[in-house]
């Protein structure tokens, strides 16, 4: 069984704390691997309310892309396996006004918190559960522009941005971080690594904003894969979230849920 709990998300549930970002414990295999750590204590503190021990039932963290309100909660953690993409300890910055949206913590320091493992390739976590590594952008309507640049004036598209696959019952359940790299790409990617075609569902940050072109096609896409079960929640803006429930009946998520699959 895949059990995944939310502990940082933008939208409170009931008596929990939330903030612009995204923190989820993923239980599967019998182990506990937190995904994202959101960019304060927030999901620490949710944690404790759920009685979760993030200190004690969690050795490792994977890190989905070196931005702020992805991983600037990792400076309340140390002694655990960190894992991520090398560009995700890259200086970068909104174009529009060159504030930062990179970590907070430099490589050196994650390095004296964290036994860091530094992959580009997939990775195999536990028996059923996989961080997919660098999502090639396949697909002629995702990752087509970018509102983010590195410290050179460069496009930055996020080449760090990855995701979770985990087989459920001969199934594919997707849980993504931001998809900068363009839900649909990672989706494909998770069938390639996994050998898995049939996708059961995707939660997390879809980083859809409008009901424009490539939002139009994701739900195309959904509908040709027949996927059950979608959760997008973070980074998909109302106008995005309002066309997925109306086509989908999506539900919203919220800090404090517990999804099982």
């Amino acid at each position: 069984m895949l059990s995944i709990t939310i502990l940082t998300d933008n939208t409170a549930g009931g008596r929990f704390l939330a903030e612009h970002g995204l923190s989820y414990l993923v239980e599967m295999d019998n182990e506990n691997i937190l995904f994202d750590a959101g960019h304060s204590d927030v999901f620490l503190k949710n944690a404790t309310k759920l009685k979760i021990n993030i200190d004690k039932e969690v050795k490792t963290v994977v890190l989905s892309h070196g931005h702020w309100d992805h991983g600037n909660g990792l400076k309340f953690m140390k002694n655990k396996t960190l894992i991520t993409h090398p560009d995700s300890f890259s200086l970068r910055y909104r174009k529009a006004d060159h504030t930062i949206v990179g970590l907070e913590l430099s490589k050196n320091e994650i390095e004296k918190q964290f036994t860091l493992k530094e992959n580009r390739d997939s990775l195999q976590l536990t028996e059923n559960l996989f961080f997919l590594g660098e999502i090639p952008r396949n697909n002629d309507f995702e990752n087509q522009s970018t509102s983010f640049e590195f410290s050179d004036g460069s496009d930055d598209f996020i080449p760090d941005d990855s995701a979770l696959a985990a087989i459920v019952n001969n199934e594919l359940v997707v849980i993504t971080g931001c998809s900068h790299s363009g839900i649909c790409n990672i989706c494909e990617h998770a069938k390639k690594v996994t050998g898995v075609d049939k996708i059961k569902a995707v939660i997390g940050g879809f980083h859809l904003i409008k009901q424009d072109n490539q939002t139009l096609k994701t739900v195309e896409y959904f509908k040709q894969n027949g996927i059950n079960k979608l959760l997008p929640s973070h980074c998909t803006a109302l106008p995005a979230l309002a066309l997925f429930h109306t086509t989908f009946k999506t539900e919203q998520v919220k800090t404090g849920m517990v999804f099982r699959f």
